[in-house]
């Protein structure tokens, strides 16, 4: 019997579907073994395929089985297609070798003509790793990638495998800085790195890596699977914004998008050799009507080699510590989850679930543990999948983490619907506990998806304009004194309670106002909303600098106390009169006092385990912007009731509390 059927008996009448989707696996793997020599031999296509550099110049090979003639073009030939004819192999693979002295170097213009079913047309190579858009046109062109000196790594020292609490600070590098542009992997390491290690997170989600020919997609459009945004620099700029977080002690995990590709036909793959079903399936079943992108077709050799050997190139070559996978539920459903509540095991395993996803994402987190053992692997999952985070060999899709994402959408959910009067510490609670057995989770209360137009942040939504006048010292406002006391108070018991990892969105640890917006024909093209406004949190005239505060003390708190490392939080008392919230979690005592206007005297609450409690944490302390309410000196000590351990102290109104036992 597999673990996961083990670990949850009510999957044991699913324990065949689960057998056979482990037996596809299995039997690819297999395969894959048999006529490759292994998975990792099986993913080194881009080793293969794309431009590799020869002692006699270049060749340039590519998979396009449907074309009917090719030849490479660029400034090196004058993009005279007859210059350079490629040829085409019993595996449908075309080739062209580029002798030394014929201009073909490092930074060189290229394209490929393709001659098929639908005509003539000058594409990107496949597997290009570096594309540069034209400013006055827009178009995007490949270029050559082979600079004299390589890159010059300095990150042996660092331990990815030393990193047992992770804190993700969720980064877009092109909103990440005050000016109104795109910022660079450059600014990034200079300006960012700094604050984000001062802060105390121990990796960074980096988002809109791989090359995407419209900015305001986020980068969720990829265009260039194998070559990182030029917007932001070089391939080699990248490598040492990683190489500068590695030496920090920081992980670097990569935002990857392999659940669809831009529909764009000039700069992606959408009918690169005409057949209209070359990486992506055919029909209807290629195009996501939510996203208006392409989806690929994960049963097909080559797409599937196309995909790994993009994990394997990312690890390795720029020295990434694993991915976040975006749009995993669009992936594994041939639904994508559109207007389906997961309501009921044959929903994961009997209806409309896609067993060459299943198998492709077991392949893929095979893979990344087997180059990188300590690698991170996060879904984006929103449906639930049983064993989503277990094991391959245990039943499940070999995931580490699956983020969270009902805590975000109740925390918007309680705070767009209901007065703070109404919050239910049950309803809180259940949220917060609510994740499968032995599957870890990613906890957090906001990311880039609540901060994009048309929602808020969460200081925004507790907020909102009267941040724009009453942020400064000395400026008592009772709307921005409550969401100051709720912001500190929701990201402490996310984080404490809500799983085994926590992460942010980049700005949103001091408040950021207002929401995110890239430039679009919607706001004339403006950068106003695709920024960070540092500024705010380095005035200490201005209140931002408290809940910025707050978050590095609370980081601090579940690194020193290896709290994500821990058993899930126990629960200890839930007062919905008062809206008092209290659970254990790494021999830790957390007291959240909701209520708008409730201070208790004297309040009592039973502990596992008696002795002297001192105060670790207050978030009522006046260097968070609270009201110093507690002496946090005072150390309580137990008393014996009704046969056990009970603690009293003063329970204070929009305050948490964190104590531990001496």
């Amino acid at each position: 019997m597999l673990q996961i059927i083990k670990d949850d008996p009510w999957l044991a009448p699913y324990e065949s579907d689960i057998q056979k989707r482990f037996d596809y696996f299995k039997s690819e793997l297999d395969r894959m073994s048999a006529q490759h020599g292994s998975l990792l031999k099986f993913a080194n296509r881009h080793q293969e395929l794309g431009f590799q550099k020869t002692k006699m110049g270049f060749s340039y090979k590519e998979w396009a089985p449907e074309a009917q003639a090719m030849s490479l073009v660029g400034d090196f030939n004058q993009w005279n297609e007859n210059a350079h004819p490629m040829k085409k192999d019993g595996e449908d693979i075309w080739h062209v070798e580029v002798a030394e002295g014929q201009g073909l170097e490092h930074l060189s213009q290229v394209k490929v003509r393709v001659t098929a079913a639908n005509g003539t047309h000058d594409r990107i190579p496949t597997y290009i790793q570096y594309a540069t858009q034209n400013t006055e046109n827009y178009d995007f062109t490949g270029r050559i990638w082979n600079p004299k000196e390589q890159f010059k790594w300095t990150d042996d020292q660092f331990r990815l495998s030393e990193i047992k609490n992770p804190v993700i600070y969720e980064s877009h590098t092109g909103m990440a800085q005050e000016r109104e542009g795109v910022g660079t992997f450059k600014e990034f390491e200079e300006n960012i790195l700094p604050r984000i290690k001062h802060l105390g997170y121990n990796c960074i989600q980096l988002m809109a890596v791989a090359e995407h020919p419209y900015y305001g997609s986020f980068g969720y459009h990829v265009a260039n699977f194998y070559a990182p945004s030029s917007r932001f620099g070089t391939p080699d700029d990248l490598k040492s914004l990683v190489n500068a977080a590695h030496n920090m002690g920081i992980a670097v995990i990569m935002d990857v998008v392999h659940s669809h590709a831009v529909k764009n036909f000039s700069e992606g793959l959408n009918d690169f050799d005409g057949s209209g079903h070359q990486y992506f399936h055919e029909g209807g079943r290629g195009y996501h009507t939510g996203w208006d992108s392409k989806l690929f077709n994960y049963g097909k050799e080559e797409v599937c080699r196309f995909l790994l050997s993009n994990l394997k190139y990312w690890l390795e070559e720029f020295h990434f510590d694993g991915f976040r996978f975006d749009g995993v539920t669009s992936m594994l459903y041939h639904h994508h989850g559109e207007g389906i509540s997961f309501d009921h095991y044959d929903k994961y395993f009997k209806e409309g679930v896609d067993w060459d996803a299943v198998r492709y994402l077991q392949l893929a987190n095979t893979l990344i543990h087997e180059i990188k053992p300590h690698a991170f692997s996060i879904a984006e999952d929103m449906s639930g999948m049983p064993g989503t985070c277990q094991p391959v060999e245990a039943g499940g899709l070999g995931f580490d983490y699956r983020l969270g994402m009902g805590i975000p959408d109740n925390w918007i959910k309680w705070l767009k619907h209901k007065q703070d009067e109404e919050w239910s510490m049950q309803e809180i609670w259940n949220v917060l506990s609510n994740r499968r057995y032995s599957e870890k989770t990613v906890a957090y209360a906001e990311s880039h998806d609540q901060a994009m137009v048309g929602d808020k942040t969460l200081a925004f939504w507790l907020m909102d304009k009267e941040m724009y006048w009453h942020m400064a010292k000395g400026d008592d406002n009772l709307i921005i004194d409550r969401g100051i006391a709720l912001h500190k108070m929701i990201r402490l018991v996310t984080a404490s309670a809500g799983g085994e990892a926590y992460l942010n969105f980049i700005g949103n640890e001091f408040g950021h106002p207002e929401w995110m917006d890239f430039p679009r024909e919607g706001n004339d093209w403006s950068y106003k909303y695709a920024r960070r406004q540092w500024s705010l949190v380095d005035n200490k005239e201005l209140k931002y600098h408290y809940l910025n505060d707050f978050e590095e003390r609370m980081l601090e708190l579940l690194k020193h106390e290896n709290l994500l490392e821990a058993a899930p939080a126990n629960l200890l008392n839930i007062d919905e009169t008062n809206q008092v919230l209290i659970f254990e979690r790494s021999n830790l005592i957390f007291v959240f006092n909701f209520h708008p206007s409730n201070s208790v005297p004297d309040y009592e609450f039973w502990v596992p385990k008696g002795g002297r409690f001192k105060y670790l944490l207050n978030s009522d302390d006046a260097k968070f912007g609270g009201h110093e309410r507690i002496d946090q000196s005072t150390v309580h000590e137990s008393f014996k009731k009704e046969g056990g351990d009970f603690v009293k102290i003063y329970c204070v109104n929009r305050t948490a509390l964190v104590l531990k036992k001496n």
